[in-house]
Parts: structure tokens; C-alpha cells; sequence
């Protein structure tokens, strides 16, 4: 599809277990390091696995007032920190610009329930009148977005996105449009998640769906590998400022990356486990082809979903057979989530972080921890094992599945 309207990537900012900003955690994935370790903020000796991407070191108070802070769940803290990066990263000056044309579009999977859990412990061992008056503005999903709206003062789009694991990369995918038709020149958007909690840990685990690798955690996320046994639970928060490609270039901004194209389908089959063949996945990353007017063939680097779950990986691989053909194994492909784990509805925007620096550096970061590839994941497809690339990368493509059958797929190119 042919648009009129160009939208360009002009700052990143991140917290995750890797490092607090986008340069850092990009550096680390690219070492193949690990965010992985023991969970320290609550007592895991009776949960069945006691690991994660927890972030150790953060206190908001480095980016905003005390005060300020207090009032925001984690999953909030996180997205107005790397909100204030990212805006500072693209040198934005928002008081030089009409605020009316600029908004805000910020994703989580699951929102405040650090709150939620504190809140309720309080009223079973207080009382309904001890609950927090800020209890329900902290536990909100879009606190997220209205935080940064507020913060700068930005009368444009104020809005969520919730689909589970598919949520940053549906909330810049929606951005992206917002900029495209010529509603807004500048979005603020990516995704935030703090589910690393009792709750959020002792639900993932009911489900089976994580790595019990209690005894080496760091390489219990292991896409696409033959000894896969479930995904490693993350936090953390991903944003990226969005801009309109001549407003860009009339201020002089530096431009990580073009924004080309964006699919969504939906499965319609199961509320937490794809389609075995990965049509919706597949249908998702054609649309977004078609929607940034490129060819398979034209793709260089997929930052791909894969969650180190059995039924994801495999599914995920046979769509991207499916819409690639023969060039599949001429592709560099890896899941960044071998380092960081699995941020929920906060992935996408990180993974659309390391495909604009991928770009921008010339480096695909590889799959760490992947030893044997798995027979159904097709070995014969270059999935960057343990050690980073240096090569040059024109289009990138990251790819989103949430549970409730959401598939997001973004394509993004050199400018």
C-alpha cells in the first residue's frame, strides 16, 4: 500500500532486566547476556519456579519527583521512564510544538497489579475504609498512557491497547496510523508490563507455561531449541517516539528507522494456544508486507515472537515458512526473549527497539542459548545461535502473539 505520509522512528527508551536504557539492553542482548536470575522482591520458596527478568535497581525517583512517583503502579513507573528517555533521546521540545498534533499510545497486557494485589490484601486485613483513594488511578491499564500525556502536557490521542502479549506492538502499529492520516505528527508509544508478582508468577505457573529451570535460570529461555521447556516470566517497558518523516527532517532529528507496515489478524480458535500451522500469524505478517509495500524477499532480519514455549516456536516457524517460501532460510531470525524473557504486553515495543537498532548498528543480536534446533522448528532456518551478526540490515519485521489469538506483525526499513 502506497502511503502519502512517511512516519520515521526518533527516540528509544527502555527499562528492562538488561539495562535501563535502549543503548545498554541492546548492547547486552548483542553479548548474549542474561536478564535471568532469582526473584528478590517477594518470597518464591513455595512457588515451583522462583526466577525472572526482574528488574533489580529501578527507583523512579531518578526520573521524576518522589511524590509524583509514589502515586503510579511499577507497570507505570516503567513507561514514564522510558517515556522520558525516549522524548529526551529524540530531542523533542515540546513547547516549540503544537501540543494538539501530538499523542500518546502506550500498550500493557495486564496493568497495574502490583496495586491490585496490595490493595486487596489491605482490605481482607483492614477493611474496605483502609483502601488506597489512589487504588484505582494506580491499578488502571491506562495509567500508563495518561501519565506521559500529562507529564508533557500532550492534547493529541490519549489512548490503550490491551491484547495480552500482543499489546506494544498493536499500540505502535495504532500510532503508526494516527501519524499516517494525518490526526497527529509525533506519538509517544510502546508497552509496559510489572507482572512479576505472586499473583502474576503463581498464574503463569498454573498454567505450565514456564520454564521450571530453577537450577539455571539463565539459560531457561531458550527459543526455538530442542530442550525448550516454557517461557521466563520479565518486566520492564519499551517506548518509542514516532514521528512524521518532514517534521523530522525540517528539526533535524536523528532517525533510527522507518515504520513501513503493520498487520493484525486475530485466530479465532483458542484463548491461549495458536493455530498449529500459524495461519493467523502468517496472514499478519503478509498484511503487514502488503501494507509497507514490500516483498518477502526484500526482508533481511525478524526479530521473531518465540517464547521458548512448544506450541509458539513451532507454530511461529511454520508461518513464517508459509509467507516467506525459500527465502526463509536466507533470513536472519532470532527471539531476543532468550535474554530478556517474556515482557508481556511490553515485548513488542522492546523488539521493535532491537530491530531499529539492528539497523541503525548493522547487527542482528542472536537466539542465545539455542543449542540443537528442533526438528518441527526446521533446522535449515537461520535462527542466529549464541553469537551476534554483523551485517547490514535494510527491512526488519517483529512479530507479537497474545493469548486470545492476537497477531501483530511491524515492518520497519533504513531510511
Amino acid at each position: 500500500m502506497k502511503h502519502t505520509r512517511r512516519v520515521v522512528i526518533t527516540g528509544l527508551g527502555c527499562v528492562t532486566a538488561l539495562g535501563e536504557s535502549a543503548h545498554e539492553m541492546f548492547q547486552a542482548v548483542c553479548q548474549a547476556k542474561s536478564g535471568i536470575s532469582n526473584i528478590e522482591s517477594f518470597d518464591v520458596s513455595d512457588f515451583p519456579v522462583k526466577f525472572g527478568g526482574e528488574v533489580k535497581n529501578f527507583a523512579i525517583k531518578d526520573h521524576v519527583a518522589a511524590r509524583e512517583g509514589k502515586r503510579l503502579d511499577r507497570f507505570a513507573q516503567f513507561a514514564l521512564a522510558s517515556a522520558i528517555q525516549s522524548v529526551e533521546d529524540s530531542n523533542l521540545d515540546f513547547s516549540q510544538e503544537n501540543r494538539s498534533r501530538m499523542g500518546v499510545l502506550i500498550g500493557t497486557g495486564i496493568g497495574g497489579l502490583i496495586e491490585i494485589e496490595e490493595q486487596h490484601t489491605r482490605l481482607l486485613r483492614k477493611g474496605p475504609r483502609k483502601v488506597s483513594a489512589f487504588c484505582v488511578p494506580k491499578l488502571m491499564g491506562n495509567a500508563a498512557s495518561g501519565v506521559v500525556s500529562i507529564h508533557y502536557g500532550l492534547k493529541g490521542p490519549n489512548m490503550c491497547v490491551v491484547t495480552a502479549c500482543a499489546s506494544a506492538s498493536h499500540a505502535i502499529g495504532e500510532a503508526f496510523y494516527h501519524i499516517l492520516t494525518d490526526r497527529s505528527d509525533v506519538m509517544i508509544t510502546g508497552g509496559s508490563e510489572a507482572a512479576l508478582t505472586p499473583v502474576g508468577l503463581a498464574s503463569f505457573c498454573s498454567l505450565k507455561s514456564l520454564s521450571t529451570r530453577n537450577d539455571a535460570p539463565q539459560i531457561a529461555s531458550r527459543p526455538f531449541d530442542r530442550d525448550r521447556d516454557g517461557f521466563v516470566l520479565s518486566e520492564g517497558a519499551g517506548i518509542l517516539v514516532l514521528e512524521e518523516y518532514e517534521h523530522a527532517r525540517r528539526r533535524n532529528a536523528r532517525i533510527y528507522a522507518e515504520v513501513l507496515g503493520y498487520g493484525a489478524t486475530g485466530d479465532g480458535y483458542h484463548i491461549t494456544a495458536p493455530l498449529s500451522d500459524g495461519r493467523g500469524a502468517a496472514d499478519a505478517m503478509r498484511l503487514a508486507l502488503a501494507d509497507a509495500d514490500i516483498r518477502p524477499e526484500q526482508v533481511d532480519y525478524i526479530n521473531a515472537h518465540g517464547t521458548s514455549t512448544q506450541l509458539n516456536d513451532e507454530a511461529e516457524s511454520t508461518a513464517m515458512k508459509s509467507v516467506f517460501g525459500e527465502h526463509v532460510y536466507k533470513l536472519s531470525v532470532s527471539s531476543t526473549k532468550s535474554s530478556l524473557g517474556h515482557l508481556l504486553g511490553a515485548s513488542g515495543a522492546v523488539e521493535l527497539i532491537v530491530c531499529a537498532k539492528a539497523i541503525s548498528d548493522s547487527v542482528v543480536p542472536p537466539t542465545a542459548n539455542l543449542e540443537n534446533v528442533c526438528k518441527k522448528c526446521d533446522p535449515k532456518i537461520d535462527y542466529v545461535p549464541k553469537t551476534a551478526r554483523e551485517m547490514q540490515v535494510s527491512i526488519a519485521m517483529s512479530n507479537s502473539l497474545g493469548f486470545g489469538g492476537h497477531n501483530c506483525s511491524l515492518v520497519i526499513g533504513k531510511v
